[in-house]
């Protein structure tokens, strides 16, 4: 909980420093060429752990200071059964969610992305080989920092790190007894109608 009060009070702090800024923009209206889509690859290691997956997304450029969007995923998860209690653990996660990145500073972003997951998981004894099988959802709530090349209009690169803050040991982020692995993505967005020096 005092996680997202200090983003939230982060928030807000970037909220009235740039709001100066979003005064001087004099048009308020829509734009096409402020929507990007995009995709990061994910990657966690903690130890007898791994995930992998890809991360496609599509937003909107809202500010100089905001963006915001949603974000789908598809992720591997295994842990060894060496670290595992015996047990060797094989999931397939699918879900989606909706991020939203402040950028306190030109390159530097804060990210806030609640996801609900679909898990699919296949856990099997290497003491007795019995395999089981199970079906779950669960709820996430990512919070990370990142760095980005990001200028409204044109193509960026961007890198992020995030953990769930969440408690819900069905989320798969979080490993065996409870460990909060780190989530790191890294990707590209292009924006629709790249705009023109």
């Amino acid at each position: 909980m005092k996680r997202v009060l200090v983003v939230l009070g982060l928030v807000s702090l970037s909220v009235s420093v740039f709001a100066q800024e979003e005064e001087e923009e004099k048009s308020h209206k829509f734009r096409r060429d402020n929507i990007f889509i995009g995709a990061a690859i994910g990657l966690g290691l903690s130890s007898g752990g791994f995930s992998g997956g890809a991360n496609p997304e599509i937003g909107y450029s809202i500010a100089q200071w905001l963006d915001a969007g949603i974000s789908t995923n598809f992720n591997y998860n295994s842990y060894s059964a060496e670290y595992n209690g015996g047990i060797r653990q094989r999931s397939f996660n699918y879900g989606a969610g909706m991020f939203v990145r402040v950028f306190p500073i030109r390159s530097v972003f804060l990210q806030v992305l609640p996801e609900y997951n679909r898990i699919n998981t296949t856990l099997r004894d290497v003491y007795s080989g019995q395999e089981t099988i199970y079906k779950q959802q669960a709820p996430s709530l990512l919070l990370g920092a990142g760095y980005t090349s990001r200028e409204i209009g044109r193509s960026s690169f961007y890198t992020v790190i995030m953990f769930d803050v969440g408690n819900n040991p069905e989320s798969p982020y979080i490993g065996y007894l409870g460990s909060k692995q780190p989530i790191l993505r890294t990707g590209f967005n292009f924006y629709l109608r790249p705009r023109r020096k």
